[in-house]
């Protein structure tokens, strides 16, 4: 795992020993960061599940303005700080340790998003769950995009709390669904 592109271009990044997650593939992340790359420059970034901070770092090297990281198992959470240390992005991060449904609700009060990054783990059925939270929660900005990751078995809706799905991507075994919100 690495990241790609801009300011921390080639800089490895680790996950935590015998940590079960699934970090987004590199060539995933290349094909999504292609489709956001006019989006990222000055954007506010929110990478949920985020795991080892992979793509939140990712959106961080290519000019994002901020990033903020939700991911609840300590050992991630470690490994995310590590990450953005190692990438020199950390003064432009916050990394939240709790859960997904818990961090949406805190931050709809006063927080919005250009950019939505959902990638729970496969499986077991999360990714329609926290679409709908994002969407009444009112998370992302009037012009901003939530991409979901997900197993090519997911079936995600069409449209789901006001989130439209406009575009879906796939690359072996991993789906990206991008949404934005219906006027």
């Amino acid at each position: 795992m690495r990241v790609i592109a801009g300011v921390a271009k080639g800089r490895r990044l680790k996950a935590p020993r015998g940590w079960p997650g699934r970090p987004t593939a590199d060539r995933v992340k290349e094909a999504l960061f292609n489709i956001l790359s006019p989006r990222v420059p000055g954007s506010c970034f929110l990478d949920l599940f985020a795991g080892t901070g992979n793509v939140g770092i990712e959106a961080l090297s290519r000019g994002a303005e901020r990033a903020v990281f939700v991911e609840r198992d300590a050992r991630a959470v470690r490994a995310i700080h590590d990450n953005l240390a190692a990438a020199g992005c950390e003064r432009r991060a916050v990394v939240l340790k709790m859960d997904v449904p818990a961090a949406v609700r805190e931050m709809s009060a006063k927080e919005r998003f250009d950019l939505i990054f959902v990638d729970p783990p496969y499986g077991m059925g999360m990714e329609v769950s926290a679409l709908a939270l994002i969407g009444q929660c009112g998370l992302l900005k009037s012009d901003g995009w939530v991409v979901v990751e997900s197993g090519k078995r997911e079936n995600l809706p069409a449209d789901c709390a006001g989130m439209v799905l406009f575009r879906r991507e796939r690359y072996g075994d991993t789906v990206l669904s991008f949404y934005n919100r219906q006027f």
